[in-house]
């Protein structure tokens, strides 16, 4: 019998070739497809990540532009937006663009809000958007911001930044940076240590400075005190600098705001009123200390009750759309202000030291609406006091600014009668005293004089739109904030 050769087995194996050739090129071909697809992923990655540098470029663009023409918010133009323009790779070649749109600042604000649509040229849709915030930093950057050396109590706790051109002694909880001009200091309520610029008596207490040649110190990590941490050695803030500043307020107010001349008498009352004016007094005397109550300052010869005796009304003026009120006279303030930004400052021309001019608060002065709609500033060419016949509980939401003196109230002795204690003092806003800055006394280390409780509160709307006209810290617009618009 004869064998043949099995020619189902040479079928199967050719049908099995034909399965695993049909396998393979179905494999290839999705290899390749796969391969394909993430070099377009990869090709849209590359050309998404330029088209963000395209709006970061048109952001960078911005912000050099305003460096040369501060308050150009039309790109060199007449026109209102947006503005296109051309987006270059390294070797010059156009491969993009982006389109600007520009929000410019509030009347006496320097907030400028920067939208930049990067696009790269055949990829329109992979287009993004960044938005940023430029500002002229102010002295309202700062929670408290002080000329010369300052001490903040066990019990304080400040949410702003705080700087002093002088040194720190902090024993409270800073949720900001803390910073110092000087790099070591002698703590003048500690005559013989020398001090870190910014130190802490908090257990444990910062080591003391040991004289050359011996090395400092490091500065210890005290997050339990200073959350953010604390810097020395920083430049410092120019109170001297304000002069000129209130000078041009001056101008500005006679020209657009509000101008009130010298009154021949002891100053004016401004009450500010929630329908966007505000009355006018004339203040003819400051009440008389009660027969017992003196000067136990010695050396201060601006002490006095600092409370109105007499006035006499004068006018209701609508606040002016610069928001600038400038009295070259002493000023007292108080009332509540709604959807209103104004500035309040006081001060006499020349700049002489026995003349300058100073604002009291006595009463409470404040806000209805907390989302930066309310704003006041205040600014004294000498001290911003609280008065002798202040309230029990006070208020004051405002940025203040004591230019050559300082924000606080003098000690009132016992015998100046039950106003020489009082209860409380909340300040929602700032502070930037010139000298050492307080609203309380103690004797043999107990409270005798002033408010008991204080409590300090930043308002961070301030950082983004301070009060109209504010002095400026710097004449460079940083950035504020950045976000990728989605």
């Amino acid at each position: 019998m004869k064998n043949y050769p099995n020619k189902n087995i040479s079928g199967q194996i050719i049908i099995m070739a034909l399965v695993f050739g049909c396998v393979a090129i179905i494999a290839v071909t999705g290899f390749i497809s796969w391969a394909s697809l993430n070099l377009k992923i990869s090709r849209q990655a590359v050309l998404k990540e330029q088209a963000l540098q395209a709006a970061e470029a048109g952001n960078d663009y911005y912000r050099w532009h305003l460096a040369h023409a501060a308050s150009d918010y039309k790109d060199g133009t007449t026109s209102s937006g947006p503005y296109v323009h051309v987006f270059k790779d390294k070797d010059g070649k156009a491969i993009g663009s982006f389109s600007l749109t520009i929000t410019p600042p509030l009347i006496g604000s320097t907030l400028v809000t920067v939208k930049s649509i990067g696009t790269i040229n055949g990829l329109e849709e992979t287009n993004r958007t960044v938005e940023t915030k430029l500002a002229i930093p102010t002295f309202a950057k700062y929670a408290v911001a002080s000329a010369t050396d300052v001490r903040f109590g066990m019990g304080t706790e400040i949410f702003g930044p705080i700087h002093s051109n002088g040194g720190i002694r902090f024993d409270g909880l800073a949720h900001n940076i803390v910073s110092s001009t000087k790099n070591t200091y002698i703590d003048p309520d500690l005559p013989k240590d020398n001090a870190f610029g910014v130190h802490t008596h908090v257990a444990p207490a910062d080591p003391t400075i040991p004289p050359s040649p011996l090395p400092p110190p490091s500065i210890p990590n005290r997050p339990t005190v200073f959350e953010a941490g604390r810097a020395v050695g920083v430049p410092a803030v120019d109170f001297a600098g304000l002069t000129p500043d209130l000078q041009t307020m001056k101008t500005s107010a006679q020209s657009s705001g509000v101008y009130l001349e010298p009154s021949g008498k002891s100053g004016y009352h401004l009450i500010l009123r929630n329908n966007n004016t505000f009355d006018v007094y004339r203040v003819k005397s400051i009440s008389n200390p009660p027969f017992f109550c003196t000067n136990q300052e010695g050396n201060n010869s601006y002490w006095g009750t600092w409370s109105i005796g007499s006035e006499d009304f004068i006018k209701n003026y609508t606040v002016p759309n610069n928001g600038i009120v400038f009295a070259e006279d002493d000023v007292w303030i108080e009332g509540n202000i709604s959807k209103t930004r104004i500035t309040v400052a006081a001060a006499r021309f020349p700049d002489v030291d026995s003349t300058r001019a100073s604002i009291m608060v006595n009463k409470n002065l404040t806000y209805t609406n907390y989302d930066g709609q309310d704003i006041i500033g205040l600014i004294a060419q000498r001290n911003i006091n609280i008065g002798l016949d202040s309230a029990t509980n006070l208020r004051i939401d405002a940025a203040l600014i004591a230019q050559n003196g300082r924000v606080g109230r003098y000690y009132y002795e016992s015998s100046c009668g039950a106003s020489s204690l009082r209860n409380s003092v909340t300040l929602f806003g700032m502070i930037a005293s010139n000298t050492r800055y307080g609203f309380s006394w103690t004797c043999g280390g107990d409270y005798c004089s002033g408010y008991k409780d204080r409590y300090i509160n930043y308002d961070s709307n301030l950082l983004y739109g301070p009060p109209p006209s504010f002095p400026f810290t710097s004449d460079q617009y940083e950035t504020i904030s950045w976000e990728e618009v989605k």
